[in-house]
C-alpha cells in the first residue's frame, strides 16, 4: 500500500482506539442530579449570589468571547490566504530561505501573531478581575506572566516546530508515522514534567506548616491508597483571590498544592473536602486519562493534518505546494483553530463528567456533605462564580458542573441538609 493508504488505515485505527478509550475510561454513567433537585438548590441559594456572578460574567463576556474570535480569525486569515505563507519566507529571507530558518523563525513569528491578536482582550479580562477584586495582580506582575507563558511558548513551539519539519524534510511520504509517535510521546512527557519545571515559574511553593490540618490531609490521603510526598503552600495571593487546591505529580512526585487564599478563607473541613476532590482524580487516574486520550488525539491530528494535505485547493489557497513545507505553517494552524472549535465542547463535556465523579468521591472520602456544600458556596462567593450559566454557554464552554449542580449532588447521595444560608 501507499503511504497515503497506510495513513487511512492508521486514522481509522487510531479513531476506533480513542473512541473505545473514551467509552472505557470516561465516566459516562455518573449520575447527575435531577432537574428539581437543581431547583431546590437554586432556590436556597443566599441572596444576591446569583447576581452578583452573572454581573461579573457579563463583564467579561466581551473579552472571553474576543479573545475566542481573535484566537480564530488570526489564523484563518495567516492560513487560508497566502498572507502566512509569505511572511514565513520574509522572515527566513535573511537566511537564504533555508527550510530550518522557515520552520523556527517564521514558525515562531506566526505563532506570535496569533498570541498577540488575544493579548488585548486577556488583558481586557485582567482589567474586569481588577475591578471586581479578583486579580491582586498589578499590571507589572501581569505583564510579568504574559512574558513567562510567552516564553514557555516559544520554547515549547520551537522544539515541535523543528522536530516536526525536520521529519517532513527526511521522511518524505512517511513523516506522519513519524510525527504522530512523536506527539504523542510529547503528550505524554508534557504532562509528567510540567509540575516539576513550568509550575515553580508562576508560583513559589513552601511546605505546609506542621499542624493538625496538614497531619488530616496526609492521613486522608493514605487511607485513600494516594500517599504523597508533600503538602505545599503556593502563593496565589499574590495574583488572585480566588480559592483552589489541586493534587499534581504521579508516583514519586506526587503532591497536595493547596493555595493560601484557600487556608485564609476556608474552614479546615471544607479544605479537606477540596483535597478529597482533587484525590479522586489521582485515585482515579484521571491526569493518566488526560494524557492518554490527548497522546491518542495529537497523533490522530498528525495523520489527518498529513491526509488534509492531499486537498490541493486549500493548498491553493494557503498559497503553498505541500501542507508539509513550514510556509504552511498557518494553514496548521487555521485547521487546528477549527478543530478547536468543533472539538471543544466534547472535550468540556467529558471534563464535567471526570469532575463529577471526583466531587462523589470527596463526599465518599470525607463522609461530609455539609461541609463540601459550604466550601462549593464559599467557592462561588469568593470566587463570584456564575452558579447557574446560560444553558448553551453552559453546554459548549463549561469544564466543570456549576454551583447549583455541586449543591443539588452533595444532597442526593446523603440526604444531607439544605446548603448554609
Amino acid at each position: 500500500m501507499t503511504p497515503t493508504w497506510w495513513a487511512l488505515v492508521t486514522l481509522v485505527a487510531l479513531g476506533v482506539a480513542l473512541t473505545v478509550a473514551a467509552i472505557m475510561f470516561v465516566p459516562w454513567g455518573s449520575s447527575s442530579p435531577t432537574r428539581a433537585a437543581r431547583m431546590t438548590a437554586l432556590r436556597d441559594l443566599p441572596a444576591g449570589m446569583v447576581s452578583r456572578g452573572r454581573a461579573l460574567h457579563a463583564s467579561l463576556r466581551p473579552s472571553s468571547y474576543g479573545s475566542l474570535l481573535a484566537g480564530l480569525v488570526a489564523p484563518l486569515l495567516l492560513g487560508f490566504t497566502p498572507a502566512g505563507a509569505r511572511i514565513v519566507a520574509w522572515v527566513a529571507q535573511p537566511f537564504g530561505g533555508h527550510w530550518l530558518a522557515e520552520a523556527l523563525l517564521g514558525g515562531l513569528v506566526i505563532l506570535t501573531i496569533v498570541w498577540l491578536a488575544s493579548l488585548p482582550f486577556t488583558a481586557w479580562r485582567h482589567a474586569v478581575l481588577r475591578d471586581y477584586g479578583l486579580s491582586t495582580q498589578h499590571w507589572g506582575g501581569w505583564a510579568v506572566d504574559q512574558l513567562k507563558s510567552c516564553a514557555v511558548g516559544a520554547v515549547t513551539g520551537a522544539v515541535v516546530l523543528a522536530g516536526f519539519y525536520t521529519l517532513t524534510h527526511v521522511a518524505s511520504g512517511w513523516w506522519w508515522s513519524f510525527g504522530a509517535v512523536g506527539a504523542a510521546a510529547l503528550v505524554v512527557l508534557l504532562s509528567f514534567v510540567f509540575p516539576l519545571l513550568v509550575e515553580p515559574l508562576f508560583n513559589t511553593f513552601a511546605p505546609m506548616p506542621d499542624g493538625p490540618l496538614r497531619d488530616e490531609l496526609t492521613a486522608m490521603a493514605a487511607r485513600d491508597g494516594m500517599p504523597v510526598q508533600e503538602v505545599l503552600v503556593a502563593d496565589a495571593s499574590r495574583r488572585t483571590t480566588g480559592l483552589n487546591a489541586y493534587v499534581s505529580g504521579f508516583g514519586a512526585t506526587r503532591r497536595i498544592v493547596v493555595y493560601d487564599t484557600l487556608l485564609r478563607e476556608a474552614q479546615p473541613d471544607e479544605v479537606r473536602s477540596v483535597v478529597a476532590h482533587e484525590l479522586g482524580h489521582a485515585k482515579d487516574r484521571d491526569p493518566e486519562l488526560g494524557a492518554l486520550l490527548g497522546a491518542i488525539t495529537a497523533a490522530a491530528a498528525v495523520v489527518a493534518l498529513f491526509l488534509l494535505g492531499h486537498w490541493d485547493a486549500l493548498l491553493r489557497r494557503a498559497g503553498v505546494d505541500s501542507i508539509g513545507s513550514p510556509r504552511a505553517i498557518g494553514l496548521v494552524l487555521a485547521v487546528m483553530a477549527v478543530a478547536g472549535v468543533v472539538v471543544g465542547p466534547v472535550l468540556n463535556l467529558v471534563s464535567r463528567r471526570v469532575e463529577s465523579r471526583a466531587d462523589q468521591h470527596a463526599l465518599r472520602l470525607t463522609g461530609d456533605s455539609t461541609a463540601f456544600a459550604a466550601m462549593q458556596l464559599r467557592l462561588a462567593e469568593v470566587n463570584l462564580a456564575d452558579v447557574h450559566p446560560p444553558r448553551i454557554e453552559y453546554l459548549l464552554f463549561a469544564t466543570h458542573p456549576d454551583t447549583v449542580e455541586r449543591l443539588a449532588a452533595a444532597r442526593e447521595p446523603t440526604g444531607g441538609p439544605h446548603p448554609p444560608r
